[in-house]
């Protein structure tokens, strides 16, 4: 299950300059010595090798993003600091098989690796188990809902070997969307797997809000390409005004084999990140993907060569407002976006594909 990927590490020799500060060193400042502390650290650190386990949930563009933005952001990291980040030989791929990231946990554990990067959900509470005993440092990234699931204590304060950073969904904001494109919404369509737990916080929100504005839901589950695809077809069937899905990795994965089906029963399909609409819905709603994944490798590297400590690191998100919208889609459906502008952050447009360029 590795992957092979080239890695192009430049390493460079770093001479620190010695600093002397004038007056009682009783007097330094609390942020003086703080950055004093981390020069030390980092001083220390040059020249050294780290191993770094990338453990990717399935392939779908969002995540792929996310890897892809980790390992420039290291490779970027290694030359500025003078170290190595070996991630080439720690990267792999669970393919949303539990068993399979489970034996990969026990790879990199056994190859005592200094820090593990799992992305999405299901993969940061495999690492979280198998580092119990052991404290290797756990930074994850794109895990929507990090304390309900119970991989940190508080988002400010993670509390154990495990932080990094979040893609919590803006529940309320999708759904204004839906009604701003549709102020005659009658029924929304709830696609997901409930197994994902991810989903969880996203979907009991979405209810909550549909609830007070008197809107009916209708919900439809799945954990397989085929369970989902019965599900838009379950979802067509009821006539649904809209549906929406959060940041779920199991219908992201069948997006590509299902968004054709709310297209031509002119249904638009909104989903919580801009993988959605890359591979077709009408929108995809949520966080720059490249930037979480470099926040990720920039925590990461802050436990490497800075000494930060994951219980005390907390965890970072992003600012959450980006809708990125699938034209083809769009204009397949004669749908209008244009008030969009004025309720994000940005607006994006793209067409379907399987990958971002």
């Amino acid at each position: 299950m590795k992957k092979k990927v080239l890695a192009a590490m430049m390493v460079a020799v770093m001479t620190m300059a010695m600093v002397t500060g004038c007056g009682n060193a009783s007097h330094a400042t609390t942020a003086e010595t703080t950055k004093t502390e981390t020069v030390e650290a980092e001083t220390e650190s040059a020249g050294t090798t780290y191993k770094v386990g990338i453990v990717q949930y399935v392939d779908d563009a969002s995540l792929n993003q996310i890897e892809a933005a980790i390992e420039k952001e290291l490779d970027a990291k290694a030359a500025e600091l003078g170290v190595t980040f070996n991630y080439a030989d720690y990267t792999f791929n669970g393919q949303a098989d539990s068993t399979t990231i489970n034996q990969i946990a026990a790879e990199l554990v056994a190859d005592q690796v200094d820090v593990i990067i799992p992305i999405a959900t299901p993969t940061a509470m495999i690492m979280q188990a198998a580092t119990e005993e052991n404290q290797i440092p756990v930074v994850f990234s794109a895990v929507s809902d990090p304390v309900s699931t119970g991989l940190v204590a508080s988002m400010e304060a993670p509390g154990a070997n495990v932080t990094g950073t979040s893609d919590a969904l803006d529940t309320e904001a999708v759904m204004n969307l839906i009604l701003a494109a549709n102020p005659d919404t009658k029924t929304v369509g709830l696609l997901y797997d409930k197994g994902q737990d991810s989903s969880t916080t996203a979907i009991a929100a979405a209810k909550s809000y549909l609830e007070g504005k008197g809107i009916s839901c209708v919900e439809k589950t799945g954990t397989t390409n085929d369970e989902i695809s019965l599900a838009a077809d379950a979802l067509v069937a009821a006539g649904v005004d809209a549906v929406f899905t959060p940041t779920d990795n199991t219908v992201m994965t069948a997006e590509l084999a299902i968004y054709e089906k709310f297209a031509q029963a002119n249904i638009p399909h909104y989903g919580g990140a801009d993988s959605f609409a890359l591979n077709g819905a009408f929108c995809g709603y949520g966080v720059n993907y490249v930037e979480l994944g470099t926040a990720t490798a920039d925590m990461a590297v802050e436990v490497l060569t800075e000494g930060k400590v994951p219980a005390e690191l907390a965890v970072r998100t992003l600012d959450n407002g980006i809708a990125t919208i699938n034209t083809e889609t769009a204009a397949a459906m004669n749908l209008d976006y244009s008030m969009f502008k004025d309720m994000c952050e940005d607006v994006l447009e793209t067409v379907t594909a399987k990958e971002f360029e």
